[in-house]
């Protein structure tokens, strides 16, 4: 599975085109490299067999009637508990640049590399579709394992002629692609920045250590607007100087830092190149204007993670790195706190790890000692902030990790431990009410994005807490409304589940005034304290002349 969901992912390139009916081909082109021949066996599944593709649960099969070239193509069964997704390894040569492309049909279909870089499209439109998608091996990498999956609840989906590209390939190819028959939509916006760690001087703007363990919550009534600010790479909604980022955004999280490798626990923050952002101001100005946001009240933190930055704190050693690495870039800049966005494979829970009160897997339980840490040095005054997707928290209404019998996806749910142990010290949920596939609701009826009733039934779920994986005897605490906020993309390129500004005003009637609630009716009860919104992105609002940050303000006053 890869979430619907790297917050930038459907925020890349100028020439990004919205179908109205969103059946547009996504094709992601990064750094290239001469193609020489095909690395998968069976792409086009002519064989009649997946043979050598394995897929999660039995839930993939080659069938005829479905398929774009040749006879045969590859049939996924999504469920409410799977994915469908299907995998093959392969050898591949170290400091080289792959691209994996693929024909799928469907709604929600993924392809991507494992570990590495990924794409979706959110519908197809009933027709086949292009993706594609670039990656590059590490110095040392060998294999890489490409999956295609769909989406929980999204039904069947259908690929075919999925090609491995790059040189050196094996001298006779099993299965190749033909050429696109039309252009699909291209982003030549790397997923990462590639600039080197700034050589200016560090700054020792840390807040002293308290013995306070908890974040006094914001005074009642008060209300903060979130935004990510693309810090660290470039798209088509533009770059933006930190000094020119409007007064209306209470918390900017500056996004993103990524790891070193996936389990190191070594986080950098590399500002945006001058090659990818002509306009990027000098470090200097940079941690000036990040001062001149504070003297006015505002809190700048770092954003770790993402759709690309995958970290597993799997050993303690890459928890102490995390909490080293991280203090380094806090203090070099002077930043409030720190904003976990961990996407992808980044938490999961081991088989057997089913009570979110007492974790015992590694990656959930280092996470948490590591902020934990962190939290203890910087004191009362640390912002902490967490960005999970709906599939990590809401989900696990339902699902939690690998589930009794052990065959659930295990990252169902996977934030809740984190949240419930860190729930004293966090100043912030905006859970991303986008990029998500149906989610049941505490009516147990199943909710859908493009809606007032998804926020409201996503944001009352936090509100008066749950039974975890329907357990009432295991019950998730409802947070204090003034710890949560709404996660929104900021307009259509931004994020799949873009809604209309009064869309967002009836889910926070409902949600603050107990008023035009529609079909859910939440178990909370009216919330004035509810703390505000997030988007994804300020850079993206600007681009769309500010409806998000307007709207709020208009609302909120």
């Amino acid at each position: 599975m890869r979430t619907p969901g790297r917050k930038r992912l459907l925020a890349a390139g100028t020439a990004w085109a919205v179908a109205a009916a969103g059946a547009v081909a996504i094709s992601f082109g990064l750094s290239g490299s001469a193609s020489a021949g095909e690395f998968l066996v069976n792409g086009g599944f002519e064989s009649g067999t997946l043979n050598p593709w394995t897929c999660s649960g039995s839930t993939g099969s080659v069938v005829t009637g479905h398929a774009r070239t040749g006879t045969y193509a590859l049939a996924g069964a999504a469920s409410a508990t799977d994915t469908a997704q299907c995998t093959q390894t392969v050898a591949v040569a170290p400091n080289t640049t792959y691209t994996l492309s693929a024909y799928v049909n469907g709604a929600y279909v993924y392809l991507g590399v494992d570990g590495g870089a990924s794409t979706w499209t959110p519908s197809t439109g009933g027709a086949y579709q292009k993706l594609a998608v670039s990656f590059t091996t590490t110095a040392t990498q060998t294999s890489a394992t490409v999956f295609t999956h769909g989406w929980y609840g999204q039904g069947t989906y259908y690929a075919d002629d999925i090609s491995l590209d790059g040189p050196g390939a094996p001298a006779s190819p099993s299965a190749s692609v033909p050429a696109s028959p039309s252009p699909s939509v291209s982003a030549s916006a790397s997923a990462s920045a590639s600039a080197s760690p700034s050589t200016s001087a560090s700054a020792s703007a840390s807040a002293s250590p308290s013995s306070s363990a908890s974040t006094p919550p914001p005074p009642p009534g008060s209300h903060a607007l979130v935004g990510y600010l693309h810090a660290s790479f470039a798209n088509g909604a533009g770059y933006m100087k930190m000094s020119d980022v409007p007064d209306s955004w209470d918390i900017i999280d500056l996004a993103f830092g990524e790891p070193d490798s996936i389990t190191s626990g070594n986080i950098h923050f590399n500002r945006c190149p001058v090659a990818q952002c002509p306009g990027v101001e000098s470090d200097a100005d940079f941690k000036t204007a990040i001062a001149a946001k504070q003297a006015k009240g505002k809190k700048v933190l770092l954003s770790i993670g993402g759709q690309n930055g995958e970290v597993q704190l799997t050993t303690t050693a890459a928890r102490d790195a995390f909490v080293s690495s991280v203090s380094s870039i806090i203090d070099k800049w002077g930043l409030d706190g720190l904003d976990i966005d961990f996407e992808g494979h980044s938490l999961s829970l081991n088989t057997g790890d089913n009570d979110f009160k007492n974790p015992t897997t590694p990656v959930i339980t280092n996470l948490i000692s590591a902020v934990k840490t962190l939290k203890a040095k910087y004191g009362a005054n640390f912002q902490l902030t967490m960005a999970p997707e709906t599939f990590f928290v809401q989900l696990g209404y339902q699902y939690y990790g690998s589930g009794p019998w052990g065959g659930q996806d295990p990252r169902a749910g996977a934030f809740l431990p984190v949240i419930y142990a860190l729930r004293d010290d966090l100043t912030l949920l905006h859970v991303q009410d986008y990029n998500s596939g149906s989610i049941m609701g505490l009516d147990n009826q199943y909710h859908n994005m493009g809606g007032a009733d998804f926020h409201i039934a996503m944001t009352d779920m936090l509100l008066a807490g749950f039974p975890v994986a329907g357990n009432t005897a295991n019950m998730f605490p409802a947070l204090k409304p003034s710890q949560v906020a709404i996660g929104m993309p900021a307009n259509t390129y931004a994020g799949n589940g873009y809604v209309a500004p009064s869309v967002v005003n009836q889910a926070l009637d409902c949600l603050t005034k107990g008023t035009g609630c529609g079909s859910y009716t939440p178990r909370a009860g009216k919330q004035p304290n509810l703390r505000g919104l997030m988007t994804w992105s300020i850079n993206w609002d600007n681009y769309n002349k500010n409806e998000f940050s307007n709207n709020f303000h208009s609302y909120f006053g």
